[in-house]
Protein backbone atom coordinates (compact mmCIF):
# COMPACT_ATOMS: atom_id res chain seq x y z
CA UNK A 1 0.00 0.00 0.00
CA UNK A 2 2.79 2.43 0.99
CA UNK A 3 4.74 1.78 -2.21
CA UNK A 4 1.66 2.17 -4.40
CA UNK A 5 1.02 5.60 -2.88
CA UNK A 6 4.66 6.69 -2.72
CA UNK A 7 5.52 6.16 -6.39
CA UNK A 8 2.79 8.44 -7.83
CA UNK A 9 3.67 11.10 -5.23
CA UNK A 10 7.34 10.99 -6.26
CA UNK A 11 6.45 11.15 -9.95
CA UNK A 12 4.11 14.07 -9.35
CA UNK A 13 6.75 15.97 -7.36
CA UNK A 14 9.40 15.39 -10.05
CA UNK A 15 7.11 16.46 -12.91
CA UNK A 16 6.19 19.64 -11.05
CA UNK A 17 9.86 20.36 -10.32
CA UNK A 18 10.87 19.80 -13.94
CA UNK A 19 8.12 22.16 -15.06
CA UNK A 20 9.07 25.06 -12.80
CA UNK A 21 12.89 24.86 -12.99
CA UNK A 22 15.52 23.59 -15.41
CA UNK A 23 18.05 23.65 -12.56
CA UNK A 24 15.89 21.17 -10.65
CA UNK A 25 16.25 18.86 -13.67
CA UNK A 26 20.01 18.95 -13.36
CA UNK A 27 19.94 18.23 -9.62
CA UNK A 28 17.48 15.36 -10.13
CA UNK A 29 19.55 13.98 -12.99
CA UNK A 30 22.61 14.15 -10.75
CA UNK A 31 20.82 12.15 -8.04
CA UNK A 32 19.62 9.59 -10.63
CA UNK A 33 23.11 9.19 -12.11
CA UNK A 34 24.62 8.88 -8.62
CA UNK A 35 22.14 6.12 -7.67
CA UNK A 36 22.82 4.37 -10.96
CA UNK A 37 26.51 4.46 -10.08
CA UNK A 38 25.72 2.89 -6.70
CA UNK A 39 23.95 0.03 -8.48
CA UNK A 40 26.96 -0.51 -10.74
CA UNK A 41 29.33 -0.46 -7.76
CA UNK A 42 27.24 -3.05 -5.90
CA UNK A 43 27.12 -5.27 -8.98
CA UNK A 44 30.87 -4.98 -9.36
CA UNK A 45 31.65 -5.95 -5.79
CA UNK A 46 29.30 -8.94 -6.04
CA UNK A 47 31.64 -10.38 -8.67
CA UNK A 48 34.39 -10.61 -6.04
CA UNK A 49 32.36 -12.29 -3.28
CA UNK A 50 33.22 -15.80 -4.44
CA UNK A 51 35.52 -18.46 -3.01
CA UNK A 52 37.16 -16.91 0.01
CA UNK A 53 34.07 -15.24 1.52
CA UNK A 54 33.05 -18.04 3.87
CA UNK A 55 36.60 -18.40 5.26
CA UNK A 56 36.88 -14.63 5.59
CA UNK A 57 33.64 -14.49 7.55
CA UNK A 58 34.62 -17.23 9.97
CA UNK A 59 37.86 -15.41 10.76
CA UNK A 60 36.53 -11.84 10.85
CA UNK A 61 33.21 -12.10 12.69
CA UNK A 62 33.83 -14.53 15.57
CA UNK A 63 34.43 -11.60 17.97
CA UNK A 64 32.49 -8.37 18.31
CA UNK A 65 35.49 -6.17 17.59
CA UNK A 66 36.17 -8.22 14.45
CA UNK A 67 32.57 -7.79 13.32
CA UNK A 68 32.87 -4.05 13.87
CA UNK A 69 36.08 -3.98 11.84
CA UNK A 70 34.49 -6.05 9.07
CA UNK A 71 31.59 -3.58 8.86
CA UNK A 72 33.91 -0.56 8.81
CA UNK A 73 36.27 -1.95 6.16
CA UNK A 74 33.63 -3.38 3.82
CA UNK A 75 31.52 -0.23 3.92
CA UNK A 76 34.58 1.94 3.34
CA UNK A 77 35.59 -0.15 0.33
CA UNK A 78 32.11 -0.62 -1.14
CA UNK A 79 30.84 2.83 -0.15
CA UNK A 80 27.41 1.35 0.53
CA UNK A 81 26.14 0.69 4.04
CA UNK A 82 22.90 -0.54 2.45
CA UNK A 83 24.76 -3.28 0.57
CA UNK A 84 26.65 -4.27 3.73
CA UNK A 85 23.33 -4.45 5.62
CA UNK A 86 21.87 -6.73 2.95
CA UNK A 87 25.04 -8.87 3.04
CA UNK A 88 24.81 -9.17 6.84
CA UNK A 89 21.14 -10.21 6.63
CA UNK A 90 22.01 -12.78 3.96
CA UNK A 91 24.84 -14.21 6.08
CA UNK A 92 22.67 -14.34 9.18
CA UNK A 93 19.72 -15.92 7.37
CA UNK A 94 22.05 -18.57 5.97
CA UNK A 95 23.36 -19.34 9.47
CA UNK A 96 26.91 -18.25 8.62
CA UNK A 97 27.14 -15.70 11.45
CA UNK A 98 25.47 -15.12 14.80
CA UNK A 99 23.01 -12.34 15.56
CA UNK A 100 25.62 -10.61 17.74
CA UNK A 101 28.10 -10.71 14.83
CA UNK A 102 25.47 -9.29 12.48
CA UNK A 103 24.81 -6.42 14.89
CA UNK A 104 28.55 -5.78 15.09
CA UNK A 105 28.72 -5.56 11.29
CA UNK A 106 25.84 -3.06 11.27
CA UNK A 107 27.55 -0.95 13.94
CA UNK A 108 30.77 -0.96 11.93
CA UNK A 109 28.91 -0.10 8.72
CA UNK A 110 27.58 3.07 10.36
CA UNK A 111 31.14 4.21 11.03
CA UNK A 112 32.32 3.08 7.58
CA UNK A 113 29.63 5.08 5.85
CA UNK A 114 31.13 8.31 7.24
CA UNK A 115 34.11 7.90 4.89
CA UNK A 116 31.79 8.73 2.00
CA UNK A 117 31.06 12.14 3.50
CA UNK A 118 34.80 12.75 3.90
CA UNK A 119 35.54 11.82 0.28
CA UNK A 120 32.77 14.02 -1.09
CA UNK A 121 33.43 17.00 1.18
CA UNK A 122 37.22 16.76 1.02
CA UNK A 123 37.70 15.79 -2.60
CA UNK A 124 34.51 15.72 -4.61
CA UNK A 125 33.73 19.42 -4.18
CA UNK A 126 37.30 20.68 -4.45
CA UNK A 127 38.42 18.80 -7.57
CA UNK A 128 36.80 18.75 -10.99
CA UNK A 129 35.94 15.08 -10.68
CA UNK A 130 33.81 15.10 -13.84
CA UNK A 131 37.13 15.10 -15.75
CA UNK A 132 37.87 11.65 -14.27
CA UNK A 133 34.32 10.38 -14.77
CA UNK A 134 34.45 10.06 -18.56
CA UNK A 135 37.60 7.86 -18.81
CA UNK A 136 36.26 5.65 -16.01
CA UNK A 137 32.95 5.24 -17.83
CA UNK A 138 34.64 4.43 -21.15
CA UNK A 139 37.06 1.84 -19.74
CA UNK A 140 34.44 0.49 -17.34
CA UNK A 141 31.80 -0.16 -20.01
CA UNK A 142 34.38 -1.87 -22.26
CA UNK A 143 35.25 -4.24 -19.39
CA UNK A 144 31.58 -4.85 -18.54
CA UNK A 145 31.14 -6.52 -21.94
CA UNK A 146 33.95 -9.02 -21.29
CA UNK A 147 33.16 -12.65 -20.50
CA UNK A 148 35.66 -12.99 -17.65
CA UNK A 149 33.82 -12.53 -14.35
CA UNK A 150 36.65 -10.63 -12.65
CA UNK A 151 37.14 -8.25 -15.58
CA UNK A 152 33.40 -7.69 -15.72
CA UNK A 153 33.43 -6.91 -11.98
CA UNK A 154 36.25 -4.38 -12.42
CA UNK A 155 34.28 -2.85 -15.28
CA UNK A 156 31.19 -2.42 -13.13
CA UNK A 157 33.27 -0.82 -10.36
CA UNK A 158 34.99 1.62 -12.74
CA UNK A 159 31.71 2.53 -14.44
CA UNK A 160 30.04 2.86 -11.04
CA UNK A 161 32.72 5.29 -9.85
CA UNK A 162 32.37 7.21 -13.11
CA UNK A 163 28.62 7.54 -12.65
CA UNK A 164 29.12 8.57 -9.00
CA UNK A 165 31.53 11.34 -10.00
CA UNK A 166 29.25 12.47 -12.83
CA UNK A 167 26.25 12.55 -10.50
CA UNK A 168 28.09 14.63 -7.92
CA UNK A 169 29.15 17.04 -10.67
CA UNK A 170 25.55 17.52 -11.89
CA UNK A 171 24.22 18.00 -8.34
CA UNK A 172 26.92 20.55 -7.61
CA UNK A 173 26.26 22.47 -10.84
CA UNK A 174 22.51 22.34 -10.28
CA UNK A 175 22.70 23.83 -6.79
CA UNK A 176 25.15 26.50 -7.95
CA UNK A 177 22.68 27.56 -10.67
CA UNK A 178 19.80 27.26 -8.23
CA UNK A 179 21.42 29.88 -6.01
CA UNK A 180 20.94 32.53 -8.69
CA UNK A 181 17.19 31.90 -9.02
CA UNK A 182 15.84 30.43 -5.78
CA UNK A 183 17.26 30.77 -2.28
CA UNK A 184 16.29 27.66 -0.33
CA UNK A 185 17.72 29.10 2.88
CA UNK A 186 14.49 31.07 3.22
CA UNK A 187 13.01 27.78 4.45
CA UNK A 188 15.62 27.47 7.19
CA UNK A 189 14.33 26.75 10.70
CA UNK A 190 16.44 27.48 13.77
CA UNK A 191 16.36 25.60 17.10
CA UNK A 192 15.00 22.16 17.90
CA UNK A 193 11.94 22.67 15.69
CA UNK A 194 14.28 22.95 12.71
CA UNK A 195 16.31 19.95 13.88
CA UNK A 196 13.28 17.65 14.01
CA UNK A 197 11.75 19.04 10.80
CA UNK A 198 14.92 18.67 8.72
CA UNK A 199 15.72 15.29 10.30
CA UNK A 200 12.31 14.16 9.05
CA UNK A 201 13.17 15.50 5.58
CA UNK A 202 16.45 13.55 5.69
CA UNK A 203 14.61 10.36 6.66
CA UNK A 204 12.09 10.82 3.84
CA UNK A 205 14.78 11.54 1.22
CA UNK A 206 16.76 8.43 2.22
CA UNK A 207 13.66 6.24 2.26
CA UNK A 208 12.83 7.40 -1.27
CA UNK A 209 16.37 6.96 -2.65
CA UNK A 210 17.27 4.02 -0.37
CA UNK A 211 20.82 5.36 -0.11
CA UNK A 212 22.17 7.47 2.73
CA UNK A 213 25.22 8.14 0.54
CA UNK A 214 23.03 9.78 -2.10
CA UNK A 215 21.26 11.84 0.56
CA UNK A 216 24.60 12.92 2.03
CA UNK A 217 25.87 13.97 -1.40
CA UNK A 218 22.70 15.99 -1.87
CA UNK A 219 23.13 17.61 1.56
CA UNK A 220 26.82 18.40 1.06
CA UNK A 221 26.37 19.87 -2.41
CA UNK A 222 23.41 21.95 -1.19
CA UNK A 223 25.47 23.14 1.79
CA UNK A 224 28.41 23.99 -0.47
CA UNK A 225 26.05 26.09 -2.61
CA UNK A 226 24.70 27.73 0.58
CA UNK A 227 21.21 26.44 -0.16
CA UNK A 228 20.80 25.05 3.36
CA UNK A 229 22.16 26.34 6.65
CA UNK A 230 24.88 24.47 8.48
CA UNK A 231 22.60 23.58 11.40
CA UNK A 232 19.81 22.32 9.13
CA UNK A 233 22.36 20.29 7.14
CA UNK A 234 23.38 18.56 10.36
CA UNK A 235 19.76 17.65 11.01
CA UNK A 236 19.40 16.32 7.45
CA UNK A 237 22.47 14.12 8.00
CA UNK A 238 20.96 12.72 11.21
CA UNK A 239 17.74 11.94 9.34
CA UNK A 240 19.68 10.24 6.53
CA UNK A 241 21.33 8.03 9.12
CA UNK A 242 17.95 6.88 10.43
CA UNK A 243 16.39 6.58 6.97
CA UNK A 244 19.07 4.21 5.70
CA UNK A 245 17.55 1.44 7.83
CA UNK A 246 14.73 1.15 5.28
CA UNK A 247 16.96 -0.92 2.98
CA UNK A 248 17.71 -3.41 5.75
CA UNK A 249 14.02 -3.55 6.68
CA UNK A 250 12.99 -4.21 3.07
CA UNK A 251 15.77 -6.79 2.73
CA UNK A 252 14.58 -8.60 5.87
CA UNK A 253 11.06 -9.07 4.49
CA UNK A 254 12.31 -12.01 2.43
CA UNK A 255 14.49 -13.41 5.23
CA UNK A 256 13.77 -15.62 8.22
CA UNK A 257 13.26 -14.52 11.83
CA UNK A 258 17.01 -13.99 12.25
CA UNK A 259 17.12 -11.51 9.35
CA UNK A 260 14.15 -9.65 10.80
CA UNK A 261 15.90 -9.47 14.18
CA UNK A 262 18.96 -7.90 12.57
CA UNK A 263 16.87 -5.35 10.67
CA UNK A 264 15.10 -4.44 13.92
CA UNK A 265 18.46 -4.13 15.67
CA UNK A 266 19.68 -1.84 12.88
CA UNK A 267 16.61 0.38 13.28
CA UNK A 268 16.98 0.51 17.08
CA UNK A 269 20.66 1.42 16.82
CA UNK A 270 20.18 4.18 14.25
CA UNK A 271 17.17 5.68 16.04
CA UNK A 272 19.02 5.78 19.36
CA UNK A 273 22.06 7.28 17.63
CA UNK A 274 19.84 9.91 15.99
CA UNK A 275 18.16 10.78 19.30
CA UNK A 276 21.57 11.16 20.97
CA UNK A 277 22.79 13.37 18.11
CA UNK A 278 19.75 15.68 18.35
CA UNK A 279 19.73 15.77 22.17
CA UNK A 280 23.41 16.71 22.36
CA UNK A 281 23.78 18.50 19.03
CA UNK A 282 25.25 21.67 20.47
CA UNK A 283 27.83 19.71 22.50
CA UNK A 284 28.71 17.71 19.36
CA UNK A 285 28.97 20.97 17.36
CA UNK A 286 31.43 22.22 19.99
CA UNK A 287 33.44 18.98 19.54
CA UNK A 288 33.38 19.57 15.77
CA UNK A 289 34.83 23.05 16.22
CA UNK A 290 37.55 21.62 18.47
CA UNK A 291 38.47 19.00 15.85
CA UNK A 292 38.37 21.66 13.09
CA UNK A 293 40.75 23.93 15.04
CA UNK A 294 43.07 21.02 15.79
CA UNK A 295 43.35 19.84 12.18
CA UNK A 296 43.29 23.24 10.51
CA UNK A 297 39.83 23.07 8.92
CA UNK A 298 38.79 26.56 7.85
CA UNK A 299 36.02 28.19 9.92
CA UNK A 300 33.78 28.57 6.84
CA UNK A 301 34.44 25.06 5.45
CA UNK A 302 31.06 23.74 6.56
CA UNK A 303 31.12 20.74 4.24
CA UNK A 304 34.17 19.28 5.99
CA UNK A 305 32.65 20.18 9.35
CA UNK A 306 29.54 18.22 8.34
CA UNK A 307 31.77 15.20 7.62
CA UNK A 308 33.37 15.60 11.07
CA UNK A 309 29.92 15.84 12.69
CA UNK A 310 28.69 12.77 10.81
CA UNK A 311 31.70 10.78 12.03
CA UNK A 312 31.49 11.96 15.65
CA UNK A 313 27.83 11.17 16.24
CA UNK A 314 28.10 7.73 14.61
CA UNK A 315 31.13 6.86 16.74
CA UNK A 316 29.26 8.08 19.84
CA UNK A 317 26.35 5.80 18.94
CA UNK A 318 28.65 2.78 18.64
CA UNK A 319 30.51 3.59 21.88
CA UNK A 320 27.24 3.97 23.78
CA UNK A 321 25.58 0.79 22.46
CA UNK A 322 28.46 -1.70 22.15
CA UNK A 323 28.37 -2.56 25.91
CA UNK A 324 24.68 -3.47 25.51
CA UNK A 325 24.96 -5.81 22.51
CA UNK A 326 24.16 -8.94 24.56
CA UNK A 327 21.10 -7.22 26.08
CA UNK A 328 20.03 -6.09 22.60
CA UNK A 329 20.36 -9.65 21.28
CA UNK A 330 18.30 -10.99 24.20
CA UNK A 331 15.62 -8.34 23.62
CA UNK A 332 15.40 -9.08 19.89
CA UNK A 333 15.13 -12.83 20.55
CA UNK A 334 12.27 -12.21 22.97
CA UNK A 335 10.52 -9.67 20.77
CA UNK A 336 10.88 -11.73 17.56
CA UNK A 337 10.86 -15.38 18.67
CA UNK A 338 11.46 -18.24 16.27
CA UNK A 339 8.14 -19.45 14.85
CA UNK A 340 6.58 -22.49 16.52
CA UNK A 341 5.09 -24.82 13.96
CA UNK A 342 3.78 -28.38 13.80
CA UNK A 343 5.23 -29.11 10.38
CA UNK A 344 8.94 -28.42 10.25
CA UNK A 345 9.74 -25.58 7.87
CA UNK A 346 13.09 -24.42 6.49
CA UNK A 347 15.26 -22.39 8.83
CA UNK A 348 17.66 -21.02 6.22
CA UNK A 349 16.05 -21.16 2.76
CA UNK A 350 15.03 -17.54 2.35
CA UNK A 351 15.25 -15.31 -0.71
CA UNK A 352 17.74 -13.13 1.18
CA UNK A 353 20.43 -15.85 0.98
CA UNK A 354 20.33 -15.93 -2.84
CA UNK A 355 22.15 -12.58 -2.98
CA UNK A 356 25.51 -14.41 -3.01
CA UNK A 357 26.46 -17.96 -4.09
CA UNK A 358 28.31 -18.54 -0.79
CA UNK A 359 25.31 -17.70 1.36
CA UNK A 360 23.04 -19.75 -0.91
CA UNK A 361 25.34 -22.77 -0.68
CA UNK A 362 25.77 -22.40 3.08
CA UNK A 363 22.01 -22.03 3.55
CA UNK A 364 21.38 -25.27 1.64
CA UNK A 365 24.15 -26.99 3.62
CA UNK A 366 22.68 -25.86 6.94
CA UNK A 367 19.21 -26.88 5.80
CA UNK A 368 20.57 -30.29 4.82
CA UNK A 369 22.02 -30.59 8.35
CA UNK A 370 18.62 -29.50 9.69
CA UNK A 371 17.03 -32.29 7.63
CA UNK A 372 19.60 -34.79 8.94
CA UNK A 373 18.92 -33.77 12.55
CA UNK A 374 15.19 -34.33 12.05
CA UNK A 375 15.85 -37.66 10.33
CA UNK A 376 18.24 -38.65 13.12
CA UNK A 377 15.34 -38.66 15.59
CA UNK A 378 13.39 -41.05 13.36
CA UNK A 379 16.43 -43.28 12.71
CA UNK A 380 17.23 -43.52 16.43
CA UNK A 381 13.62 -44.17 17.42
CA UNK A 382 13.28 -46.58 14.51
CA UNK A 383 15.85 -48.87 16.13
CA UNK A 384 14.20 -48.23 19.52
CA UNK A 385 16.86 -45.96 20.99
CA UNK A 386 16.81 -42.35 22.12
CA UNK A 387 19.31 -39.97 20.51
CA UNK A 388 20.75 -39.12 23.92
CA UNK A 389 21.40 -42.82 24.57
CA UNK A 390 23.33 -43.14 21.33
CA UNK A 391 25.35 -39.96 21.73
CA UNK A 392 26.18 -40.33 25.42
CA UNK A 393 26.72 -44.08 25.83
CA UNK A 394 30.24 -45.39 26.41
CA UNK A 395 29.23 -49.00 25.67
CA UNK A 396 26.54 -49.26 23.01
CA UNK A 397 26.88 -53.07 22.79
CA UNK A 398 26.00 -53.50 26.44
CA UNK A 399 23.27 -50.85 26.31
CA UNK A 400 21.52 -52.42 23.32
CA UNK A 401 21.77 -56.02 24.56
CA UNK A 402 20.20 -54.98 27.87
CA UNK A 403 17.66 -52.59 26.33
CA UNK A 404 14.06 -53.86 26.33
CA UNK A 405 12.13 -50.66 25.61
CA UNK A 406 9.96 -50.47 22.49
CA UNK A 407 9.51 -46.79 21.75
CA UNK A 408 5.94 -45.78 21.03
CA UNK A 409 5.94 -43.25 18.21
CA UNK A 410 4.23 -42.79 14.88
CA UNK A 411 7.03 -43.07 12.34
CA UNK A 412 4.85 -42.19 9.35
CA UNK A 413 3.42 -39.06 10.98
CA UNK A 414 6.84 -37.91 12.19
CA UNK A 415 8.29 -38.50 8.73
CA UNK A 416 5.55 -36.41 7.12
CA UNK A 417 5.98 -33.54 9.59
CA UNK A 418 9.74 -33.41 10.07
CA UNK A 419 11.36 -34.87 6.96
CA UNK A 420 9.14 -35.08 3.88
CA UNK A 421 7.87 -31.48 3.94
CA UNK A 422 11.36 -30.11 4.65
CA UNK A 423 12.90 -32.21 1.89
CA UNK A 424 10.31 -30.92 -0.58
CA UNK A 425 11.16 -27.32 0.39
CA UNK A 426 14.87 -27.97 -0.14
CA UNK A 427 14.29 -29.46 -3.59
CA UNK A 428 12.02 -26.59 -4.60
CA UNK A 429 14.53 -23.99 -3.37
CA UNK A 430 17.45 -25.64 -5.19
CA UNK A 431 15.43 -25.85 -8.40
CA UNK A 432 14.72 -22.11 -8.23
CA UNK A 433 18.23 -21.08 -7.23
CA UNK A 434 20.54 -23.28 -9.30
CA UNK A 435 19.91 -21.37 -12.52
CA UNK A 436 21.65 -18.27 -11.15
CA UNK A 437 24.54 -19.92 -9.29
CA UNK A 438 28.03 -19.80 -10.89
CA UNK A 439 29.24 -23.08 -12.37
CA UNK A 440 31.96 -23.54 -9.73
CA UNK A 441 29.25 -23.99 -7.10
CA UNK A 442 26.91 -26.30 -9.02
CA UNK A 443 28.77 -29.53 -8.14
CA UNK A 444 28.62 -28.77 -4.41
CA UNK A 445 24.93 -27.91 -4.73
CA UNK A 446 24.31 -31.22 -6.49
CA UNK A 447 26.14 -33.12 -3.73
CA UNK A 448 24.06 -31.41 -1.06
CA UNK A 449 20.86 -32.30 -2.90
CA UNK A 450 22.09 -35.90 -3.15
CA UNK A 451 22.86 -35.92 0.59
CA UNK A 452 19.30 -34.79 1.31
CA UNK A 453 17.94 -37.58 -0.91
CA UNK A 454 20.11 -40.16 0.84
CA UNK A 455 18.92 -38.89 4.23
CA UNK A 456 15.31 -39.44 3.18
CA UNK A 457 16.09 -42.89 1.73
CA UNK A 458 17.74 -43.86 5.03
CA UNK A 459 14.54 -43.00 6.89
CA UNK A 460 12.60 -45.21 4.48
CA UNK A 461 15.05 -48.09 5.05
CA UNK A 462 14.66 -47.68 8.80
CA UNK A 463 10.88 -47.76 8.35
CA UNK A 464 11.21 -51.20 6.74
CA UNK A 465 13.56 -52.33 9.53
CA UNK A 466 11.49 -51.07 12.44
CA UNK A 467 8.72 -53.66 12.31
CA UNK A 468 11.03 -56.66 12.63
CA UNK A 469 13.44 -54.93 15.03
CA UNK A 470 10.54 -54.26 17.41
CA UNK A 471 9.28 -57.80 16.89
CA UNK A 472 12.53 -59.68 17.41
CA UNK A 473 14.59 -57.58 19.87
CA UNK A 474 12.47 -58.99 22.71
CA UNK A 475 11.85 -62.40 21.17
CA UNK A 476 12.29 -65.55 23.25
CA UNK A 477 14.57 -66.95 20.55
CA UNK A 478 18.00 -65.69 21.58
CA UNK A 479 19.53 -66.33 18.14
CA UNK A 480 17.21 -64.08 16.19
CA UNK A 481 17.33 -61.56 19.03
CA UNK A 482 21.13 -61.42 18.84
CA UNK A 483 21.09 -60.97 15.07
CA UNK A 484 18.74 -57.99 15.21
CA UNK A 485 20.59 -56.46 18.14
CA UNK A 486 23.78 -56.73 16.04
CA UNK A 487 22.05 -54.64 13.36
CA UNK A 488 21.04 -52.05 15.96
CA UNK A 489 24.61 -51.93 17.29
CA UNK A 490 26.08 -51.29 13.84
CA UNK A 491 23.65 -48.48 13.09
CA UNK A 492 24.01 -46.91 16.55
CA UNK A 493 27.82 -47.01 16.37
CA UNK A 494 27.74 -45.25 13.00
CA UNK A 495 25.40 -42.54 14.32
CA UNK A 496 27.67 -42.04 17.32
CA UNK A 497 30.76 -41.75 15.13
CA UNK A 498 29.02 -39.23 12.86
CA UNK A 499 28.08 -37.15 15.91
CA UNK A 500 31.68 -37.20 17.15
CA UNK A 501 32.88 -36.24 13.67
CA UNK A 502 30.61 -33.17 13.39
CA UNK A 503 31.75 -31.89 16.79
CA UNK A 504 35.41 -31.85 15.72
CA UNK A 505 37.08 -28.78 14.25
CA UNK A 506 36.85 -28.95 10.43
CA UNK A 507 40.60 -29.43 10.04
CA UNK A 508 40.53 -32.45 12.41
CA UNK A 509 37.73 -34.33 10.63
CA UNK A 510 38.59 -37.57 8.85
CA UNK A 511 35.53 -38.91 7.04
CA UNK A 512 37.54 -41.76 5.49
CA UNK A 513 37.31 -43.60 8.83
CA UNK A 514 33.58 -44.03 8.20
CA UNK A 515 34.35 -46.49 5.40
CA UNK A 516 35.04 -49.13 8.08
CA UNK A 517 31.29 -49.36 8.64
CA UNK A 518 30.76 -50.18 4.97
CA UNK A 519 33.28 -52.96 5.17
CA UNK A 520 31.86 -54.34 8.40
CA UNK A 521 28.26 -54.47 7.18
CA UNK A 522 29.34 -56.25 3.99
CA UNK A 523 31.51 -58.70 5.90
CA UNK A 524 28.64 -59.35 8.28
CA UNK A 525 26.31 -59.73 5.33
CA UNK A 526 28.56 -62.46 3.90
CA UNK A 527 28.57 -64.25 7.23
CA UNK A 528 24.79 -64.04 7.41
CA UNK A 529 24.28 -65.28 3.85
CA UNK A 530 26.13 -68.44 4.81
CA UNK A 531 25.06 -68.55 8.43
CA UNK A 532 21.32 -68.19 7.98
CA UNK A 533 21.12 -71.58 6.27
CA UNK A 534 23.00 -73.15 9.16
CA UNK A 535 20.72 -71.58 11.74
CA UNK A 536 17.66 -72.83 9.83
CA UNK A 537 19.12 -76.37 9.37
CA UNK A 538 19.92 -76.60 13.05
CA UNK A 539 16.41 -75.43 13.92
CA UNK A 540 17.64 -72.38 15.77
CA UNK A 541 15.48 -70.03 13.71
CA UNK A 542 12.50 -70.60 11.44
CA UNK A 543 12.68 -70.12 7.65
CA UNK A 544 10.40 -67.09 8.04
CA UNK A 545 12.87 -65.57 10.51
CA UNK A 546 15.74 -66.27 8.12
CA UNK A 547 13.96 -64.59 5.21
CA UNK A 548 13.19 -61.50 7.33
CA UNK A 549 16.79 -61.36 8.56
CA UNK A 550 18.29 -61.47 5.08
CA UNK A 551 15.93 -58.76 3.81
CA UNK A 552 16.62 -56.55 6.82
CA UNK A 553 20.38 -56.85 6.44
CA UNK A 554 19.84 -55.39 2.98
CA UNK A 555 17.94 -52.43 4.43
CA UNK A 556 20.60 -51.93 7.13
CA UNK A 557 23.39 -52.11 4.54
CA UNK A 558 21.72 -49.46 2.39
CA UNK A 559 21.15 -47.24 5.43
CA UNK A 560 24.82 -47.45 6.48
CA UNK A 561 26.10 -46.71 2.98
CA UNK A 562 23.77 -43.75 2.65
CA UNK A 563 24.53 -42.34 6.10
CA UNK A 564 28.25 -42.59 5.37
CA UNK A 565 27.83 -40.57 2.17
CA UNK A 566 25.65 -38.01 3.98
CA UNK A 567 28.28 -37.57 6.71
CA UNK A 568 31.05 -37.12 4.14
CA UNK A 569 29.08 -34.41 2.31
CA UNK A 570 27.76 -32.50 5.34
CA UNK A 571 30.62 -32.87 7.81
CA UNK A 572 33.66 -33.55 5.64
CA UNK A 573 36.16 -31.07 4.32
CA UNK A 574 34.89 -28.12 2.26
CA UNK A 575 38.26 -27.42 0.71
CA UNK A 576 38.25 -28.65 -2.89
CA UNK A 577 41.74 -30.22 -2.70
CA UNK A 578 40.91 -31.99 0.59
CA UNK A 579 37.63 -33.27 -0.87
CA UNK A 580 39.47 -34.67 -3.87
CA UNK A 581 42.01 -36.36 -1.57
CA UNK A 582 39.24 -37.92 0.52
CA UNK A 583 37.59 -39.19 -2.65
CA UNK A 584 40.85 -40.78 -3.80
CA UNK A 585 41.50 -42.66 -0.55
CA UNK A 586 37.84 -43.49 0.13
CA UNK A 587 36.35 -46.86 -0.72
CA UNK A 588 33.81 -47.28 -3.49
CA UNK A 589 31.37 -50.16 -3.92
CA UNK A 590 33.84 -52.42 -5.76
CA UNK A 591 36.56 -51.82 -3.15
CA UNK A 592 34.23 -52.70 -0.29
CA UNK A 593 32.91 -55.84 -1.95
CA UNK A 594 36.44 -56.96 -2.77
CA UNK A 595 37.61 -56.47 0.84
CA UNK A 596 34.48 -58.10 2.24
CA UNK A 597 35.00 -61.15 0.01
CA UNK A 598 38.54 -61.77 1.28
CA UNK A 599 38.90 -64.75 3.65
Amino acid sequence: MFRRILLPVIFGFLIYGFWISSDFKQISAGVAIFLFGMLFLEEGFRAFTGGFLETLLSKTTDRLWKSLSFGIVTTTVMQSSSLVSVIAISFLSAGMISLASGIGIIFGANIGTTTGAWLIAGLGLKVKISAYAMPMLVFGIVLVFQNNRSMKGVGYILAGLGFLFLGIHHMKEGFEAFRDTIDLTQFAMPGYAGLFAFAAVGIFATVVMQSSHATLVLIITALAAQQVTYENALALAIGANVGTTITAILGSLSSNHQGKRLAAGHLIFNVITGVIAIAFIYQIMWAVETVADTFGIKPDDYTLKLAVFHTIFNVIGVVVLVPFVSQLVAFLERALPAPKIDVVEPLYLMDAVTEFPETLLEAVRNEAVHLYDNALEIIAHGINLHRTQIMQSDDLDDLIRRDREILDFNLDSTYEQKVKALYANILEFIARAQGDIPTEFTQQLYELRQACRQTVMTVKDIKHLRKNISRYMLHDNMHIRDEYNALRIQLANLLQDIDELRRLDPEDRNVVDLDVFRVEIDEESNVVNGGVDRLIREGKITPQMGTSLMNDYGYARDAIWQLTDVAKTLFGSRDISDMEAEELVGLDLDDVEERAARP
